[in-house]
């Protein structure tokens, strides 16, 4: 059977514009209905400012929860007649085109502060799963250190080295430690290009927790091989790992929903589509000449540099000429998620103000308008927050300006009983078309897999599958409101200029919640609800039972999030085969060894470093020594001052202890390779009586006659930090 492929060079310009247009009047049937519902209501009371106010965020809402309802709603339909023909997948014969991959392509990982034993193992797996493939020599490994932590420093290098000797990897395996991390992963992207980006004609970019299998990584190359007029091409990461009910449930909507709505996603976005940041592969050629970041004028947090640089240079590349497909049926790409709603929401800070900077972009010069609406949908999708919670203020408003005034909410005439019918009608009417449209992609995602009956199984069957959809509602409906305050309350910080750093966001056991941070952070929540619900029952009883689902999320947030956030309810749950998914009933390969070699790692050494175990081993072991000074750069010629500062800071150090230096003389130290040669020499020549109690013990535990080895190096470095 031949198989009829897609060539995206050959898409006609009308396609797009057709398909964006039949979207467009499937949202428009929904909406302006509804719209006119809510503004009939508001005529039979009568107008003014707040009930305009009142329709208008209505309507903003209204038509972005129809447009998330319709791209499932077209998925679907795709789906069930086999899928989308024109997507990048289809422009590759996969039966035949087996040959040998022409161009080499650099994986590259920029990583800040990370667990070092995780992220060697996460290449670990992806080198060895390229490796059984048989496509291991067209691929190079980039491991790019952000870190400003001399312990993970450390502990990077030193997990790096025993990886590439365990692999040997020699010559495939890089690492690098910038001196500076200038624009964050953006800066440390742009720096791996400026300096090798020239030898490769592909990168795959992947976060710390990206796991990709070889086969996913080929698939990429090979698509790219074949379009040599796409500049990108985004993979469509699954959720795994999650131990928490809030990972657990991120995983499980995700893996659920999420086939439905990228098939309708690409079904309008087709060559014009967007980057998330992690699981694509890039054509540097293009990249580097056209998706060099500008720098936005003015200050923080509008301006400076941009934070969110993804969508950004999906439009760059767009606006060059070249195509940017979203290829949502490659299987084997995955990622993690925060384990905790606090977590969550502490991302989404970063990745809110990023977005609003894209205000300054929605009308810059010659973006595609699909790249244009790209900004305008990432923006919206924080800004509905505080119109939601807007909303619901009015409401609020509104019905207490009734109960103030004396006023009936309905005109008093001879047909008030008729009037008083329509109006009840037509307020359950929109009622239910809105909870119906959030019901809409639950209800086709489970029309999807009756085709599919080993998904179901996957899932844990039909009767988990339901429990776990009724789970998911509930709590997601108790958490939303939450995050909707949080999205509110970051938004008016950016307002006012208070900027936010870049944090490493916190994975594993490290994730769990923590009761007093949720108390802290809830608090103010739980007020916040016990008073709206007094207010609302004292203007009217319906209208307390009305926000009642939206108040409990306020009321029960403190239990709801510390609950949700710790790993002990979550096993209880996926014992139970509830929120299970198919990538964790039946997990793939890679991620059978993964979470076997992490176990393996916290069972060989659980303990956790001091304060300044990475500055100290890196000085005190040999091992380590020489490995970290394999990847400093010695100076020429030196400045005198510099040299006078650092002899003093190094004999500082070994008399008084690392406590005695600040946190940025450790790393200057720690930077410089001549002062970590001459640290390690002075350490071993010195007497014990002449140095820091910190040296003495290390002094006394390596020198041990007995010890074959040198404890705390590549092991014990590479768990521990």
């Amino acid at each position: 059977m031949q198989v009829q492929l897609f060539d995206p060079a050959q898409l006609e310009p009308g396609v797009g514009s057709k398909r964006r247009f039949f979207v467009g009047v499937m949202v428009l049937l929904v909406t302006i209905p509804a719209i006119v519902l809510m503004a009939d209501l508001h005529l039979r009371t009568g107008y003014d400012g707040w009930k305009l106010a009142h329709l208008v965020i209505f309507a903003v809402l209204f038509t972005l929860l129809v447009f998330g309802a319709m791209q499932a709603v077209v998925g679907y339909m795709l789906r069930v007649q086999g899928g989308d023909t024109i997507r990048i997948s289809q422009s590759v014969d996969w039966a035949e085109d087996r040959g040998p991959l022409e161009a080499r392509t650099a994986v590259v990982m920029p990583i800040c502060n990370e667990e070092a034993g995780r992220v060697m193992e996460g290449v670990r797996l992806i080198y060895e799963s390229l490796e059984a493939d048989g496509r291991l020599p067209g691929f190079d490994f980039f491991i790019l250190s952000d870190s400003n932590d001399p312990n993970c420093w450390v502990a990077e290098e030193v997990a790096w080295a025993g990886l590439v000797k365990e692999l040997g990897a020699a010559g495939r395996l890089f690492y690098r430690k910038r001196r500076g991390n200038v624009n964050k992963k953006a800066g440390n992207i742009a720096d791996f290009c400026r300096r090798w980006g020239s030898q490769y004609r592909y990168m795959v970019v992947l976060d710390a927790d990206s796991i990709m299998t070889g086969g996913a990584i080929v698939a990429l190359a090979r698509m790219m091989e074949r379009n040599p007029g796409v500049g990108l091409i985004q993979a469509v990461p699954r959720l795994v790992n999650g131990e928490t009910i809030f990972a657990r449930l991120q995983q499980f909507a995700s893996r659920l929903y999420g086939p439905v709505f990228t098939a309708g996603t690409n079904y309008w976005q087709l060559s014009e589509a967007n980057y998330w940041g992690h699981n694509a592969i890039i054509r540097l050629a293009p990249f580097i000449k056209h998706c060099s970041l500008p720098e936005l004028p003015g200050d923080g947090p509008f301006g400076g540099r941009i934070m969110s640089h993804d969508y950004v240079e999906a439009a760059l590349m767009r606006r060059a000429g070249w195509q940017v497909w979203l290829a949502a049926s490659i299987e084997g790409s995955f990622e993690e998620c925060p384990a905790n709603l606090i977590d969550f929401a502490k991302r989404d800070r970063r990745w809110l103000q990023g977005n609003l900077q894209h205000l300054r972009l929605v009308f810059g010069p010659g973006f595609h308008p699909l790249s244009r609406m790209h900004f305008a949908m990432g923006i919206l999708s924080y800004l509905a927050s505080p119109l939601w919670l807007a909303f619901l203020v009015l409401s609020t408003a509104i019905a207490w300006r009734f109960k103030a005034t004396g006023l009936t909410p309905l005109p008093v005439d001879s047909f008030a009983e008729l009037v008083t019918w329509r109006f009840e009608t037509q307020a359950v009417l929109l009622l239910s078309l809105t909870l119906g449209l959030l019901f809409v992609p639950k209800i086709f995602a489970l029309l999807d897999l009756r085709s599919r009956p080993e998904e179901v199984a996957a899932f844990g069957g039909w009767l988990r599958l339901i429990a776990g959809i009724f789970i998911e509602t509930i709590l997601f409906t108790l958490l939303a409101p939450v995050l909707m305050l949080f999205h509110s309350t970051f938004i008016v910080l950016t307002l006012c200029r208070r900027s936010v750093g870049w944090k490493t966001q916190r994975r594993g056991r490290d994730g769990q919640s923590d009761w007093r941070e949720s108390t802290a952070l809830h608090g103010t929540h739980t007020l916040i609800g016990i008073g709206w619900l007094a207010l609302a029952w004292w203007i009217n009883p319906m209208l307390a039972a009305w926000m009642s689902p939206i108040l409990a999320g306020f009321i029960l947030s403190i239990t709801v999030s510390y609950f949700t956030g710790r790993i002990a309810p979550g096993l209880v749950l996926k014992r139970a085969g509830l929120l299970t998914c198919p990538e964790e009933s039946r997990p793939p390969n890679e991620l059978v060894r993964l979470e076997e070699r992490l176990a393996e790692r916290h069972r060989q050494d659980a303990r956790m470093p001091g304060p300044d175990a990475g500055l100290v081993n890196s000085v005190a072991d040999p091992y380590v020594n020489a490995v970290h000074l394999s990847q400093l750069r010695a100076k020429d010629n030196p400045a005198p001052a510099n040299e006078a500062r650092f002899a003093e800071l190094r004999r500082k150090l070994l008399r008084q202890g690392p406590a005695a230096l600040a946190p940025r003389d450790k790393l200057a130290l720690m930077m410089d390779a001549e002062s970590m040669t001459e640290l390690h020499r002075e350490l071993w020549a010195s007497s014990t009586a002449d140095v820091a109690p910190v040296w003495q013990q290390a002094l006394t535990r390596y020198s041990r006659a007995e010890e074959k080895t040198f404890p705390g190096s590549a092991g014990e470095l590479a768990m521990g930090m």
